[in-house]
């Protein structure tokens, strides 16, 4: 009880500071009955927290993928016991040595998969996952994916074709078409619209990181009875489209994806779970492009927002 009373580090937003991320003190977690104490051993970034992070107040704390051993089992009985490597997911928070979880929003690593590849699945795995699920059935369909070489993206692409899916990624930068490639697309373009990818449509299913001008097209690129999911604003968060083009297509329809809400549907450990075992059997590949120690947030953060490179970063927990 001494040790779970003393402070911790954790991420902590300061304005002052190289990337506004700095590591810091505060109080450690107290957990709640249906939570496990969980030491952390990797964490993976995303996107959208990272932004928050960027005009958040001093003292907020980001985080929401963690990977790690539970400390102390849930006082409940839900949930992994007491030594379990799991992989879990917090709405905030998760940058940190220990946290209080959710037993519902904890899986546990099957033999030999890494923490760090565990880290990379919560929020950009199970984007994928849950996004290409509102396609139903995807054998013989085509699906489009942009933002193809980010965590999403190259999850999504290797989901959609062990789906049985034609998948095309779309990418804004030509260097990162042989990622996409890698990952298993069928057909990558490369473009600040999508005007390449128009011409191998219409699709049964889109999933949508970008918003703006590519969201726009990518509702006139339906075939009849298709979904386009929106599930990000990476270029902005205004829209105009060809109205007419979308309606007349027929029973077409646009999804507004928000992960925290879906999983009120389905709890995460679910969705880890079937993950983690898909990774652990060599069947989906993380795509892990940046390592580095936690004390490097704030200079990783920055390259994140930058675009420097495709793929996930993870940062491991010093002693």
């Amino acid at each position: 009880m001494a040790e779970q009373a003393r402070a911790i580090r954790a991420v902590v937003v300061d304005p002052q500071a190289p990337g506004r991320l700095v590591l810091q003190s505060v109080a450690p977690p107290r957990p709640a009955p249906s939570e496990a104490l969980v030491r952390v051993a990797a964490i993976s970034l995303n996107r959208g927290e990272v932004r928050q992070a960027m005009s958040a107040e001093a003292g907020w704390r980001p985080g929401w993928d963690l990977a790690g051993t539970v400390e102390t089992a849930a006082a409940d009985g839900s949930g992994p016991p007491a030594g379990a490597r799991v992989v879990g997911l917090l709405r905030a928070g998760a940058w940190a040595e220990r946290v209080a979880a959710p037993t519902h929003a904890l899986a546990e690593l099957p033999p030999g998969l890494s923490f760090a590849d565990a880290a990379t699945l919560p929020v950009a795995g199970l984007t994928a996952l849950l996004a290409l699920e509102r396609g139903g059935g995807l054998v013989g369909r085509s699906v489009l994916i942009t933002g193809a070489s980010g965590g999403v993206g190259l999850f999504a692409v290797q989901l959609a074709r062990l789906a049985g899916a034609r998948v095309v990624g779309s990418v804004r930068q030509e260097t990162h078409l042989a990622t996409v490639r890698a990952a298993g697309a069928d057909e990558a373009v490369a473009g600040e619209d999508l005007a390449g990818a128009s011409a191998l449509g219409p699709y049964w299913l889109i999933l949508d990181s970008v918003g703006g001008q590519v969201l726009g097209q990518a509702l006139g690129m339906l075939q009849r009875g298709g979904t386009c999911v929106s599930f990000g604003v990476s270029a902005a968060s205004d829209v105009t489209f060809d109205v007419r083009r979308f309606y007349r297509t027929g029973r077409a329809a646009l999804y507004g994806f928000f992960l925290f809400d879906e999983l009120g549907q389905e709890p995460a450990a679910v969705g880890l779970d079937r993950l983690a075992h898909l990774v652990a059997g060599g069947r989906l590949r993380t795509s892990i492009e940046v390592e580095a120690d936690w004390s490097e947030v704030g200079a990783v953060a920055q390259r994140l927002l930058e675009r420097r490179f495709p793929g996930k970063a993870v940062l491991h927990l010093g002693s």
